[in-house]
C-alpha cells in the first residue's frame, strides 16, 4: 500500500520554533496540503464532516504537528517499563483497536516535534534505573510506523537508544513503510515487532493497514537490518475456523522467514477483549462490523484504575493459549513468548 499521506494538517504555532516542525511545515507547504493552525494539538476543531461519522473519518486523514509538553512517561505494558511519546493516533481502521476508546474525540493523528525534550526525559529514566535496563515502548498510542516516513521520529530515537548502553526500544506496526530505518544505528537495541493475526482477522477487522504479506516483507528486512525480531499476535480471536487459521499463520510466517537468523525471536500473545464504552464506539465507528462483542459470552476481567474488560472466559483462553502455543513450538521451536493476556 502507499505510504500515508494526510489530508489536512494543523499546526500549533509554538511548533515552529523547532527543526521538525519547520521541516514538515515546509514539507506539507510544498506537497499542496491544505495546512490550519490550532492553539493545541488537544483541541483541534473545524474537522470537516457533515456527521459524526464523516468527521471521524476525515479525522484519520489529519495530522497535528505540536509540543509534547507533558514529559512523564506513562508506564507501558508487559512489554516495557515505559510509553516513550513521538505520536498519538492512527490512520488505521482495525474495529477491535482500543484506541477507540482511549482517543475518544480526538482520533486524529499527532506529532510532536520537541524531540531533544522527550529524549532528555528518556535518558533520566534510562540514568535512573541503571546498571537495570530500561525497555521503552514506542507504539502505545501509534503505529508510529506508519508515519515515521514524513517525521524520522522513529528513526531518530532508534539512534539515540542505540547510543546508550542500558536503554532499549520496542514498537509494534502493522505497516510495511520500514525502508527509511534500515540504516538507522540500532546496534541491536531496538526490537522491531509486527502485529500478524488469520486471514479472517486481517480481512474483516483491519483495514487501511498493509496485508499480512507486505508487513513479513518488511520483517524480513528489518531481520537482514539486524534488528532483533518479534511477532505480537493480536487479537487472538475465536471466529469460525479460528484453529486452522491461527495453524495457517503460523505455516505462513515458517515459510516467509526461511533463511532468517530466528534464535532471538519473541512472540506476544493478547487475546481479544473490550470495555463497554469500547462497544458503544465501535459500533458507531464500525456499524456493519462482524466483531462479536455479546458481553454475555464473556468473563469480566477487573483491570487498572477501576476499568473492567470482557476478555474471554477462562476455559477458551486456556485454549486459546495452549493451540497458540502449540503452533509456536511446532514452527517455531526456539521462540520465546513473552507472556498470554
Amino acid at each position: 500500500m502507499k505510504p500515508f499521506i494526510p489530508q489536512l494538517v494543523y499546526f500549533e504555532p509554538e511548533a515552529l520554533n523547532y527543526p521538525l516542525g519547520k521541516e514538515l511545515y515546509e514539507k506539507f507547504t510544498n506537497m499542496h496540503i491544505d495546512i490550519r493552525e490550532t492553539t493545541s494539538h488537544n483541541q483541534v476543531r473545524g474537522i470537516p464532516g457533515d456527521n459524526e461519522l464523516q468527521q471521524y473519518r476525515n479525522a484519520k486523514s489529519t495530522l497535528v504537528v505540536g509540543v509534547r509538553r507533558t514529559l512523564k512517561f506513562d508506564t507501558s505494558k508487559p512489554s516495557a517499563e515505559y510509553a516513550i511519546p513521538l505520536a498519538t493516533g492512527c490512520m488505521g481502521h482495525c474495529h477491535y483497536c482500543y484506541l477507540q476508546t482511549t482517543l475518544g474525540s480526538k482520533p486524529y493523528i499527532r506529532v510532536y516535534v520537541n524531540l531533544d525534550d522527550i529524549f532528555a526525559q528518556a535518558k533520566a529514566y534510562i540514568d535512573e534505573r541503571a546498571p537495570e535496563i530500561t525497555r521503552f515502548e514506542a507504539a502505545c498510542t501509534s503505529d508510529i510506523v506508519g508515519i515515521d516516513h514524513l517525521t524520522h521520529a522513529l528513526k531518530k530515537a532508534i539512534e539515540f537508544i542505540g547510543a546508550t548502553e542500558y536503554g532499549r526500544l520496542r514498537f509494534v506496526t502493522k505497516y510495511e513503510h520500514v525502508d527509511h530505518l534500515l540504516d538507522a544505528k540500532h546496534h541491536g537495541k531496538t526490537r522491531f515487532r509486527f502485529s500478524v493475526n488469520s486471514r479472517y482477522v486481517i480481512q474483516n477487522f483491519e483495514p487501511g493497514t498493509s496485508s499480512f504479506d507486505a508487513r513479513l516483507e518488511a520483517a524480513r528486512k528489518v531481520a537482514h537490518a539486524g534488528y532483533p525480531l518479534g511477532f505480537i499476535v493480536a487479537p487472538i480471536y475465536m471466529h469460525d475456523g479460528w484453529e486452522e487459521g491461527y495453524f495457517e499463520l503460523f505455516e505462513r510466517l515458517n515459510t516467509n522467514l526461511q533463511g532468517i537468523d530466528l534464535t532471538d525471536l519473541t512472540f506476544e500473545l493478547i487475546q481479544h477483549r473490550f470495555t463497554k464504552p469500547a462497544k458503544t464506539v465501535i459500533q458507531k465507528r464500525y456499524p456493519k462490523t462482524k466483531l462479536d462483542l455479546d458481553e454475555t459470552k464473556r468473563k469480566y476481567k477487573w483491570g487498572r484504575y477501576g476499568i473492567g474488560k470482557y476478555v474471554y472466559q477462562d476455559e477458551e483462553a486456556n485454549r486459546l493459549n495452549d493451540t497458540i502455543r502449540s503452533y509456536i513450538a511446532q514452527f517455531f521451536p526456539e521462540a520465546t513468548i513473552e507472556y498470554f493476556t
